[in-house]
């Protein structure tokens, strides 16, 4: 027992995350032990109450990065549909839409030899190849805390505890939480994860990076008829609701799955400037647009979520790496945002991680620098990022057509290789414009049919936290919502979250800023976005949150 009562466990490797490039790392790390004859002591903490729980993308994979981990993957029973139809559609209002000739689309985007997924299940498949080769897997557990030796080298993590009231007194049921130790740890959070957070902060990894950039997704699932179902059909749009030539950049997706199920979203970029505007509402409307509506009839929605994907690429990526650990996946940015794709990259980042940490390993080293760098550098991911690095600074410039037909170009003629480098040098939380200098945004009432309210979709996320335990959202200042952010942006909190965590209240003639933390899907956009930098998310008791199936 270490000094803190708290029970502690070496391991060569703790890998934070039980997302694609956690599992990923997992599973190359005993491929190389097995290849050298060498063993090596993996274990994975995944906040999550089961591997994919928390794990939610549209998705469409492109298989490289799978093809070279595992090479038989779809004999291995991988659930995956391969792309049959791949259509683009701009939607120039509520009513019209014209289709977008592939001629048209960045070779980047097309999807032909792509596979439909839900990137939860292949998540879970994934941990069962894992646990085969003798990964140690930990879901429900939460890792709140870096360690750190001596020397000032990560250690490892600490889970958090459990059974703590709101007052932050224990409980009958208190359980402290777990130090994994190790040589090594990897940090496998997703998008704007806690732990690598602070790791930025702390060893300024940013320092020589473009502001990283984000996005919300929100996803839901529906089941249709038989009749209406074209299983492999993807179908993408840009448009309306959002901008074509300024303003709010994003896009829609909807892809035929297995069972007669329909995946479909809308990525809204975190760098709108109408606080007045609601990603989740948007959403809403754009389902009710006739191209989309269509292919809805007689469906049922049966789940829903929400989740900020961050999208900086190739300008905002941080130095990888500090004594005794890495950043991977998403944590680091590692997202194409040409392809606007990050599966196949995430599991390629996971590779190259426990290919640096290996290396360490097999020379007898333990909390030293693993060169992610190098292999990073060395390998076709870096290409493919460094190629669409301009991408997202063109949509931010110059809208979605402009900045699309921009990237069309840059592709075409130079591959990605000319000189010019784009950037975009705003982080999102600063591109707000005052309450006072935007036009306040109607929504139309749900439908119930095909549109629908917060709540009731927050319901269909599973979503669920222990009640009484301290509040996961913290605020840096209690005042900021009602004294700065109400009077300047009619706090955005309560339209930027896609839950309904965030109410401005008013009692007795006066304004109370309101969190509602059981509503909360984990997306994180609340630390993104808040103008003032206010809101912290930090993980919540272990198995807390979204219970996502098949998202």
């Amino acid at each position: 027992m270490t000094e803190n009562n708290r029970e502690s466990m070496d391991f060569d490797v703790v890998i934070v995350g039980g997302g694609p490039s956690g599992l990923a790392a997992a599973i190359r790390l005993m491929q190389l032990s097995r290849e050298a004859g060498k063993e090596v002591s993996v274990c994975l903490v995944e906040k999550g109450s089961e591997i994919g729980a928390h794990i939610l993308s549209g998705a469409i994979m492109y298989p490289l990065a799978m093809e070279e981990l595992l090479p038989n993957w779809r004999k291995l029973g991988a659930p995956a549909t391969p792309v049959s139809a791949d259509e683009a559609y701009c939607l120039i209002n509520d009513r019209q839409s014209i289709s977008i000739p592939q001629a048209l689309v960045p070779e980047a985007l097309h999807n032909q030899g792509n596979y439909a997924i839900s990137l939860g299940n292949i998540c879970r498949w994934m941990s069962e190849q894992a646990e085969s080769m003798g990964v140690m897997l930990f879901p429900g557990f939460a890792a709140t805390e870096l360690l750190y030796t001596d020397d000032g080298a990560v250690g490892g993590v600490a889970t958090g505890d459990m059974g703590i009231d709101r007052q932050g007194q224990h409980k009958f049921s208190y359980q402290p939480g777990y130090e994994l130790k190790a040589s090594f740890t990897l940090l496998a959070e997703g998008c704007r994860g806690h732990l690598g957070k602070q790791l930025l902060t702390k060893f300024d990894l940013a320092a020589d990076a473009s502001p990283q950039h984000y996005a919300i997704g929100l996803k839901e699932l529906w089941e249709i008829p038989e009749s209406s179902h074209e299983l492999g059909k993807v179908v993408h749009t840009l448009g309306w609701p959002l901008g074509l030539f300024g303003g709010t950049t994003g896009g829609g997706f909807l892809y035929h799955v297995e069972d007669n199920q329909i995946s479909l979203g809308l990525i809204v970029d975190l760098a709108y400037s109408n606080p007045y505007l609601s990603p989740f509402d948007e959403f809403q409307r754009w389902k009710t647009h006739p191209l989309i509506k269509k292919q809805l009839i007689d469906g049922r929605r049966i789940s829903y979520g929400a989740r900020a994907i961050v999208k900086g690429g190739y300008n905002s990526l941080p130095k990888l790496a500090v004594p005794g650990a890495a950043l991977i996946g998403d944590n680091a940015g590692f997202l194409n945002t040409l392809k606007v794709k990050g599966s196949h990259t995430a599991i390629k980042s996971g590779m190259l991680g426990a290919e640096a940490v290996f290396e360490e390993l097999d020379s007898g080293l333990t909390h030293t620098t693993p060169n992610i760098q190098k292999y990073f550098e060395e390998s076709w991911l870096y290409d493919e990022l460094f190629d669409s690095r301009n991408a997202g600074p063109a949509w931010h410039k110059f809208g979605m057509i402009f900045g699309s037909a921009w990237s069309l170009v840059e592709q075409k003629l130079f591959c990605g290789q000319d000189k010019l480098t784009l950037r975009d040098v705003v982080p999102d939380h600063k591109k707000l414009r005052r309450a006072s200098k935007s036009k306040p945004l109607r929504y139309p009432r749900p439908d119930g049919v095909y549109s629908f309210d917060k709540l009731s979709s927050v319901f269909l996320s599973n979503t669920n936290h222990e009640e009484d335990q301290p509040c996961h959202l913290l605020l840096e200042d209690e005042k900021i919502p009602i004294e700065q952010n109400l009077r300047m942006y009619q706090e955005p909190a309560q339209r930027y979250c896609p839950a309904g965590v965030y109410e401005v209240v008013e009692e007795n003639g006066e304004h109370r800023f309101q969190i509602n933390a059981q509503n909360c899907v984990h997306c994180k956009t609340c630390d993104i976005k808040d103008p003032a930098q206010n809101i912290t998310w930090v993980p919540p008791e272990g198995s807390g949150g979204p219970n996502y199936p098949n998202m």
